[in-house]
């Protein structure tokens, strides 16, 4: 179940045969453009490619990942009603194409604090859910390096976001790897990498994790700086993705490389992290 963030550019129907020619069995997509509000609808056309294709490629897991413009608490409304917009087409979108889960950066409380940030965010999605005449799309909330007033860099933040959530069943877990040490939890060692995931179990549970961003860091340890860097190139190091791919825990859990230079190097890291599973 290793995969990585493909391009879905000419079309999302096209992003599967890019994953598989790099050796990926999971992918994940932006369904529309980042960087913007407002994107063209899917066509059914492409969402029958997309769907048909998934097989076609023997891609076993597809994810989408929400715009970076979204904030689902957002102090003006405005920007919120944007939000939701977006957010509410992002799931519309997972859905025409079968896809099962949304990863979403949970939010920035821009100074209202970090209490008011969590309310509105679980606020938010329960007005999400409820408009939707689906349920069979997960939100992903991803832990956060925790830069400036991010959401999200402590367990205790999305365990209170999902215990606003009226439909929890809706709601899992992505773990970035870099996020996740920048913020604060020590990955590089075995004593390390047994406390992070006790506390994730006690804090959230097991079962709520959705899947794995894996990225190493250029900046160090709980530095709550979000630098992505290639798998053994940045401050975690080796030992923590070798500890990740022989964890009997996470076998079954789809894996996302999101490291930089993209196609040139996802193939060379996907096969590292294949011989990492099988030196023990």
């Amino acid at each position: 179940m290793l995969g990585a963030h493909v391009s879905a550019a000419g079309g999302v129907d096209l992003a599967p045969e890019r994953g598989h020619a790099i050796g990926c069995r999971a992918i994940q997509i932006f369904s529309r453009n980042q960087n913007r509000w407002d994107s063209p609808p899917i066509s059914p056309e492409t969402a029958t490619a997309f769907r048909s294709n998934l097989k076609k490629y023997h891609i076993s897991f597809a994810v989408t990942h929400d715009s970076y413009l979204i904030n689902l608490c957002a102090p003006d409304q405005e920007k919120r009603r944007r939000s939701l917009a977006a957010f509410r087409d992002e799931l519309m979108r997972a859905h025409q194409l079968g896809i099962g889960h949304v990863v979403m950066h949970p939010g920035s409380h821009l100074q209202e604090g970090e209490t008011w940030g969590i309310r509105e965010i679980g606020a938010s999605i329960n007005q999400l859910l409820g408009e939707l005449d689906f349920d069979d799309v997960k939100i992903a909330l991803e832990i956060t390096a925790g830069q400036g007033t991010n959401l999200g860099y402590r367990f205790e933040h999305l365990r209170d976001m999902i215990a606003l959530v009226k439909s929890p069943e809706r709601m899992g877990i992505c773990f970035d790897t870099c996020h996740g040490f920048a913020a604060g939890y020590e990955l590089r060692t075995a004593a390390g990498w047994e406390s992070t995931w006790e506390e994730f179990d006690r804090v959230i549970g097991l079962e709520r994790l959705s899947l794995f961003h894996l990225n190493d860091s250029k900046k160090p340890f709980s530095s709550r700086v979000d630098r992505h860097a290639n798998i053994g190139d940045g401050e975690i190091g080796l030992e923590c993705f070798a500890m990740l791919m022989r964890d009997s825990r996470f076998v079954k859990t789809p894996k996302i490389l999101e490291t930089p230079d993209g196609d040139e190097k996802w193939a060379d890291e996907l096969k590292l992290l294949k011989r990492l599973s099988d030196n023990r």
